[in-house]
């Protein structure tokens, strides 16, 4: 047994996929598929990741792309304005998370 490093992401990462869905039915059953679920490690806020793979995504889809947060993420919501996503539906917290978000659009 050993602390993993960056290069074991990739197998971190699987582990984690496939534990979790082991685990169900006793715990719920993810609400996004494993290619919808993208997290920044708070380590590295600020340092330019987001960005990267904010570019990335908008290169995947030039024409244009849609995206949900919620509307107490202060921080994220920021981070998306700035890179030209515009606000537009909101919920009241008729989501699975029962939180209220916001739906942003970048046009392309």
């Amino acid at each position: 047994m050993r602390r993993a490093g960056a290069s074991d992401a990739d197998g971190v990462a699987a582990v984690w996929l496939r534990s979790r869905h082991a685990s169900v039915p006793h715990i719920p059953a993810p609400v996004h598929t494993d290619e919808e679920q993208l997290y920044v490690d708070p380590a590295a806020t600020g340092t330019g990741l987001g960005s990267r793979l904010v570019d990335l995504a908008k290169a995947a889809n030039p024409k244009g792309l849609d995206l949900w947060t919620f509307q107490a993420n202060t921080g994220a919501r920021r981070f998306y304005e700035r890179r030209g996503f515009i606000a537009g539906a909101t919920t009241n917290g008729d989501n699975e998370e029962a939180a209220p978000d916001v739906q942003y659009h970048w046009s392309g």
